[in-house]
């Protein structure tokens, strides 16, 4: 019986992408000022040493790429000045509403920093939640098994009664199977399909139906 579902936060419950499209062009004149070089040499230059990181303890940190190229800016307060630009997906509130209404715990496992909370308290979602994990909670990142493992013990239930919901196979889908957890791949771009989830939604209304599934 599953009483408990834990969900990732970018790209799952919400996107960032309008925010990054806002802030990025700064990022890239301000290192093009700084070294002297055009704004598209400057945009490869931050854009190659973020995908040379990926899947890494910093990759999920803005504020350690600006600290990296010594760059005057900080995450949390471009989320304070521009918290419209949050993009939480329409079929999002709905859905954690009935979950809520349902009786499951809920629950965020997020490689990304302590400004992941304020991410969800900006866009409305933390009165969902009974529980935030972030990679500074647990000292590691998806798909460590600690990081999953941290966020059931606080709810206090088992892997096999939880479900985890996210949009990368690696870090949601593998790291929530590698527990024992149930796993939910959120494909909202209709990727190709690896077979790897439990199961697959395109949209996070396909939970409710999912649930029923599994019983």
């Amino acid at each position: 019986m599953v009483k408990a579902i834990l969900f990732d936060i970018d790209h799952t419950l919400l996107t960032e992408e309008p925010l990054m499209m806002l802030f990025l062009p700064q990022v890239y004149e301000k290192l093009a000022k700084q070294r002297n070089i055009n704004k598209e040499e400057a945009r490869n230059l931050f854009l190659r040493e973020i995908m040379e990181r990926k899947d890494s303890y910093e990759w999920h940190d803005w504020n350690f790429f600006f600290g990296l190229f010594n760059i005057d800016m900080k995450y949390e307060d471009i989320l304070r000045r521009y918290p419209h630009k949050l993009h939480v997906y329409p079929d999002v509130p709905p859905v954690l509403e009935w979950l809520r209404s349902e009786g499951y715990s809920l629950g965020v496992v997020t490689s990304g920093p302590e400004y992941q909370r304020l991410k969800l308290e900006i866009a409305g979602l933390s009165e969902y939640f009974d529980v935030v994990v972030t990679r500074e909670d647990a000292g590691t990142v998806k798909p460590d098994p600690k990081i999953f493992l941290l966020a059931l013990e606080e709810l206090g239930v088992k892997p096999s009664e939880s479900v985890m919901v996210g949009d990368s196979l690696w870090q949601d889908v593998y790291g929530g199977k590698n527990v024992g957890m149930t796993s939910v791949w959120m494909n909202r771009d209709g990727e190709r399909d690896v077979h790897l989830a439990d199961f697959k939604i395109h949209t996070m209304y396909e939970l409710r139906k999912v649930l029923e599934v599994i019983g």
